[in-house]
């Protein structure tokens, strides 16, 4: 009975103990659990020479990028243009095109007369006008003014290129406010710079006609002498009411 209890607590022992054999390779790293082969050191990157200088080759018989050149083409700039067709004709009642438009050439004059006791003043302004664009035109105004204040008489000339800017009210009826900047004579002051603001009415008359009154006031500047180092500016103004009459084309 003995050597049976013996031999069975041997058996269990021999049950609970295993050994496992295995060929140790004594070149290989630690065990992961994976097969994979471990992992290789990067490239370093090259932060101060040629950037990827270290790449790989080129597989033999693969075609090379294209060159690029640096020497690229500027693009085109903007350029003013002018109206479509440039002037255009058969302007007004019965015509293709109304006033205001652009293209629209407009040809006349204007005049002005004021009188008080010891003051008359005389001016007569032709113009041309033609419109760059929808309701905005610039002028051409040439103007003389006989001003005559009790015993004293002077004239003044002036020449000024005006933007003015109409707005219409109906198809017949249109205000407008423009700027002149030129260059204007006094007798005895001589030349000087002018500026000279207009606000004014465009009525439309017959088939082709505009009325135009308004009011301005032109101012000038004259050097009048030197003092010194110091030069002395004179400065004269006037304020002219006119009506004028154009033709548009």
């Amino acid at each position: 009975m003995r050597s049976f209890i013996k031999l069975a607590v041997t058996a269990a022992s021999l049950l609970t103990s295993t050994v496992v054999m295995a060929d140790i390779d004594p070149n290989a790293g630690p065990a992961t659990g994976t097969s994979a082969t471990p992992a290789q050191n990067p490239v370093p990157t090259d932060t101060a020479g040629t950037p990827n200088k270290s790449a790989a080759p080129n597989e033999p018989g693969e075609a090379l990028p294209a060159s690029k050149s640096d020497h690229d083409e500027q693009p085109a700039v903007a350029s003013p243009a002018l109206p479509s067709g440039g002037l255009v004709s058969q302007a007004g009642v019965g015509g293709v095109v109304g006033y205001g438009r652009a293209g629209v050439l407009e040809l006349g004059g204007s005049a002005g007369f004021q009188f008080a006791t010891d003051y008359r003043s005389m001016n007569f302004s032709p113009t041309i006008g033609w419109f760059l664009a929808d309701n905005l035109e610039l002028s051409a105004i040439l103007s003389v003014a006989n001003i005559k204040s009790g015993d004293n008489s002077t004239t003044l000339w002036s020449a000024l290129l005006e933007p003015s800017y109409h707005l219409p009210f109906n198809r017949s009826v249109f205000g407008f406010l423009g700027l002149g900047v030129g260059a204007s004579y006094v007798s005895g002051l001589g030349t000087g710079l002018a500026l000279a603001p207009r606000l004014g009415m465009n009525l439309l008359v017959g088939r082709s006609g505009v009325l135009t009154p308004s009011i301005s006031y032109q101012y000038t500047s004259h050097e009048a002498s030197m003092n010194g180092n110091v030069a002395l500016v004179q400065v004269s103004s006037s304020t002219q009411f006119n009506v004028g009459y154009t033709a548009m084309w």
